[in-house]
Order: C-alpha cells, then sequence, then structure tokens
C-alpha cells in the first residue's frame, strides 16, 4: 500500500536476522515488533524470579557497596601521597 505521506506507511519489524544482517520485512506491532519477534508477547510473567539469581543489584548491596566505595576514598585521601 503506497501512500502520499511515507509517515503514514505501517512500522516494520525492528529485528535483524543474525547471520544474513536483513531487517525483518513483516509489519510491527504497535510496540515495534512482528508476531515472530516477539510483537504479541506481553512481557515476562508477573513474579517472575529469573531475574533474582545472585542479589548483586538488589536495592541494599548496591547501597552497601556505595559505602565501603566512601569509606574506601576517604582512606586512600589520608593515606600519604594522597591515594
Amino acid at each position: 500500500m503506497i501512500r502520499d505521506n511515507p509517515m503514514q506507511e505501517p512500522q516494520r519489524c525492528g529485528a535483524h536476522a543474525r547471520q544474513a544482517g536483513r531487517p525483518c520485512r513483516n509489519w510491527a506491532m504497535p510496540n515495534g515488533r512482528c508476531r515472530m519477534h516477539g510483537g504479541k508477547s506481553p512481557g515476562p510473567p508477573k513474579g517472575s524470579q529469573n531475574a533474582l539469581k545472585h542479589g548483586n543489584h538488589a536495592a541494599a548491596t548496591v547501597e552497601r557497596r556505595r559505602a565501603l566505595r566512601a569509606l574506601l576514598k576517604d582512606v586512600e585521601a589520608e593515606l600519604p601521597g594522597g591515594g
């Protein structure tokens, strides 16, 4: 379907092939992907525990690392030579 205004043309899927590197030629759904590349997917299930494998990015761990980094910076500043 050719239209006068190219901005009115439906968007294509943004996925690319791994080996050929060519973009997918299917029409995109509202999230920018076609039905074969995740357009119908509502996302991960609610309460998915897959992201909680090690806790390195938990808020308490991040805060603890920031406090330790600040403490080390203070100690290095007091060393002879300025760290």
